[in-house]
């Protein structure tokens, strides 16, 4: 049975779906004003990983992630550019997508717009406004926390202490400095909805509230998001359905920071790396390694060798995958099965909290057996731990790379001259080739099946 350490409860506890068979999932999305950095790459890697493990365990999965494109940012990055909050969304919402596709996350089941949620949004606010439970100031609707008598769950703290550490705003529409804005009136030039307070647009905390509940009901199973998440956004999401007296999120998951030099990446530190700039000089597949190998409530720390290390790892996969398919064995093959100890290992691992770093030694020491079997020219013995490879790296949307496609026909004929010589016991023309091979770029690998070659 699936255990995940849920935000609201402060522990690990058993995941207990709303309907026994089938999953709800709602996880924030990008606010579009820019291109996603590796904080988004990763909540979007750990939530994908998830996601496939329990569609992988049966489940019947529904997933939503959201797009934030109206927004106080997207609206100074319009003004910045000269450009319409509408073709500053849709240029980043589109950079968001090919940035998902190039780390192999799958798309969303739904991928709601707060802007076509925004009259949804006006009903809300008008039922928390006429219970009492939110105010008209002159710059905006607010809600009260204070209405809430758990408020402060997330972030495992009481309201009276989440007051006294409130930094003092200068605005002077708030009656208490946690209140937070529902809806904001318009200026000059901006983007405006109709309401009955005046023309503005919603405030962030509103949309997702809205959105999940809309889109999976009262009571679905997990909300998910960045760590940065769960307070204030994820507890304000919280508070409003409360307040209306919805059953809200079951099930709260948070993963941890990327560092660099053990400093959260964010846009406004400025230390980010967007994810098209990893993926351009890096296999992208590194990066999912990457995640795998920490917890995902751990800090996560990307650098040139952090990365270049998952990659080095990654082709230890990819050799294995490769090297199997030489001898005829398959990743997918369906006339073997999966190693069954192999596979109960991996699921108490995936079920303690999502171990991926488990999973991940795990699979590489079933590269090691793998290894070993062919050495000794055992097919029988290596098979079902090929297949158990193949299992868990579909589970976790690792795509291994068995065919080496980028080898050119002139370095492959390289590579057999060399197996050639060495049958031969022809040492010295051996050795050459290898020099040769290795001056145009090229790792040598000896193994059972003759040379084996990949780029350095």
């Amino acid at each position: 049975m699936l255990h995940l350490f849920d935000t609201a409860q402060g522990r690990v506890v058993p995941f207990e779906p709303r309907e026994p068979g089938k999953v709800s999932m709602y996880v924030c999305g990008p606010t579009v004003y820019g291109p996603p950095h590796l904080g988004h790459g990763r909540f979007s890697l750990v939530f994908d990983v998830l996601r496939r493990y329990l569609t992988w365990s049966g489940l019947d999965v529904t997933y939503v992630s959201n797009i934030t494109d109206i927004d106080d940012k997207i609206m100074a990055r319009a003004v910045e550019s000269g450009r319409s909050t509408d073709e500053v969304a849709a240029e980043n919402e589109a950079i968001w997508w090919q940035a998902m596709e190039a780390i192999g996350v799958a798309r969303p089941d739904h991928d709601p717009h707060a802007t076509a949620y925004v009259e949804r949004m006006v009903e809300l606010i008008v039922d928390l406004v006429g219970r009492g439970d939110a105010y008209v100031s002159d710059d905006g609707v607010y809600f009260s926390p204070a209405v809430v008598d758990d408020y402060g769950l997330l972030a495992r703290q009481s309201l009276e202490s989440l007051q006294a550490g409130a930094r003092v705003e200068v605005a002077e529409h708030k009656r208490s400095p946690v209140d937070f804005a529902l809806w904001k009136f318009s200026g000059p030039g901006e983007p405006s909805w109709p309401s009955p307070w005046g023309e503005g647009r919603p405030g962030w905390h509103t949309e997702c509230v809205v959105m999940s509940l809309d889109l999976l009901g009262d009571g679905f199973d997990i909300h998910g998001g960045g760590q940065d998440l769960a307070f204030p956004h994820h507890e304000n999401e919280r508070a409003q359905a409360v307040a209306t007296g919805r059953t809200f999120a079951r099930h709260w998951v948070h993963n941890g920071f990327v560092e660099v030099g053990g400093e959260k990446m964010s846009k406004s530190l400025g230390n980010f790396t967007t994810l098209l700039d990893l993926v351009e000089r890096t296999d992208p597949r590194a990066y999912r390694l990457l995640v795998l190998r920490a917890h995902y409530r751990s800090p996560l720390e990307v650098t040139p060798s952090t990365t270049a290390d998952a990659s080095a790892a990654l082709e230890r996969l990819d050799a294995v995958a490769r090297r199997a398919k030489g001898v005829g064995l398959a990743l997918d093959s369906s006339e073997v099965e999966p190693d069954a100890d192999a596979l109960a290992e991996f699921r108490r691992s995936m079920d303690d909290d999502l171990d991926t770093p488990a999973a991940v030694a795990l699979l590489f020491g079933l590269v090691t057996r793998v290894n070993t079997a062919l050495d000794a020219g055992d097919r029988w013995t290596a098979a079902p731990l090929v297949r158990a490879i193949g299992a868990i790296t579909e589970a976790v949307g690792l795509v291994l790379a068995a065919e080496a496609h980028d080898v050119p026909d002139e370095i492959r004929d390289l590579a057999r001259r060399r197996d050639e010589a060495r049958a031969a016991k022809d040492f010295a023309t051996a050795d050459a080739l290898r020099a040769e091979l290795s001056g145009a770029g090229w790792l040598v690998e000896d193994t059972a099946e003759g040379t084996q070659v990949r780029r350095a």
